[in-house]
Parts: C-alpha cells; structure tokens; sequence
C-alpha cells in the first residue's frame, strides 16, 4: 500500500469514544455534588418570623397607647366633675356665711328701728339706746372675730395702725399712739381694718 493511502486510512479512523469519558475524580464524583440553587423558602423563614413578632409587639403598644389614652379622658372627666363638685360646695358655703352674718346684724336693725319710732322721746333715752345698738354691733364683730381695737398710748405698728397724722410736742413718747381717729377691728392674722391713727414725734 502506498502512503498516500495509508494516510487516508488513518483520516478515516472513527474517534476513539473512550476519550470523551471522564477518568480519576472526575468519574468518582457522585452527581449530587454538584452545586445547587439555595432554597428560598427555608432562608425565608427566619425573616417571616421576624415580621410576625414585630407586628405583634407593634399591636401590643398600640393597645397599650389605647388604654393609656382611655385612662388619661377618664382622669380629665373625673377631675372636672370634681371640679364643678368643689365650685358648688364653695358657693353654697359663701351663701351659708352671708346669711350667717347677716342674721347677726338682724337685731342691730331692729333696735335701730326701735330707736327712730322713739324719736319724740326723752332725748337721752334715744341716746342710751343709740349707745346700747352701736355696743350690740361691737359685740357682733367680736363674735365673728373682728374685736375693736382703738388702744392709744400703744407703740406704732404699720400692721395695725394706718398714721393720719404726726404730732410734737406732747408728753408721749416718740412713736406712740397719742389718738385713735377710726377704730380698727381684728387682731393681726384676722384683721377686717387697721385702726387710723395720730402718731406722736420727737419734739
């Protein structure tokens, strides 16, 4: 045989199909270990449980809120019913001690009522009974705690003495009381009025 048809014969050898056959590791690696795509489903769960504890606390909080705010509108209604309760309570107290007082002074004006239907009488009788009703009224404002005060040779003080006027050259000693021109009624922590007063100086 020629070479010519030698080399043909080689060119016309069908490829050894053991070629295309993996050999070593290649062959002994099972197909499982191939890489796979990864499970969405199983990493989503860990994230779903995440969500689902956070829209519980979430709803937890607002119910919360809720009840603070139920609370908060209970607390304002009740103090504004006591608030009304309290009003009430001191008006009625205001109108108690109104009326109180003013039953006091019910037999101040009888007897001045008395005293004007005496009129023609025995001048001196009006007076003594003038006398008598300007004592009851004293003795009203003392039993309502207003004393009358009208004290003189007493030192000064601005807490019950309103000075009028200053006088010098008198016996007194500087700064004492040496004339009441208006009485005053109460003491110092229960005072209705200070009592006017001339205040005598140093010469």
């Amino acid at each position: 045989m020629s070479e010519t048809g030698a080399g043909d014969a080689r060119h016309d050898r069908p490829p050894d199909s053991r070629r295309s056959e993996p050999t070593g590791e290649a062959a002994a690696r099972p197909a499982s270990d191939e890489p796979s795509a990864p499970a969405v489903g199983h990493e989503a769960q860990p994230g779903a449980a995440a969500s689902d504890r956070a829209e519980s606390e979430l709803a937890g909080l607002r119910s919360r809120v809720s009840d603070l705010e139920d609370q908060r509108l209970r607390a304002l209604a009740a103090l504004d019913n006591l608030r009304k309760r309290c009003a009430v309570q001191v008006s009625r107290a205001v109108a108690d001690t109104q009326a109180a007082v003013a039953s006091e002074w019910l037999p101040v004006a009888d007897n001045l009522d008395r005293a004007l239907a005496h009129s023609k009488a025995d001048p001196d009788a009006i007076i003594e009974g003038v006398r008598a009703v300007r004592d009851q009224a004293h003795a009203i404002l003392a039993r309502l705690g207003f004393p009358r005060r009208e004290e003189v040779g007493v030192r000064f003080d601005p807490a019950r003495h309103e000075a009028v006027a200053v006088q010098a050259g008198t016996d007194a000693e500087a700064g004492t009381v040496i004339e009441v021109v208006r009485a005053g009624y109460g003491d110092r922590e229960h005072q209705l009025r200070p009592a006017q007063v001339v205040v005598a100086k140093a010469d």
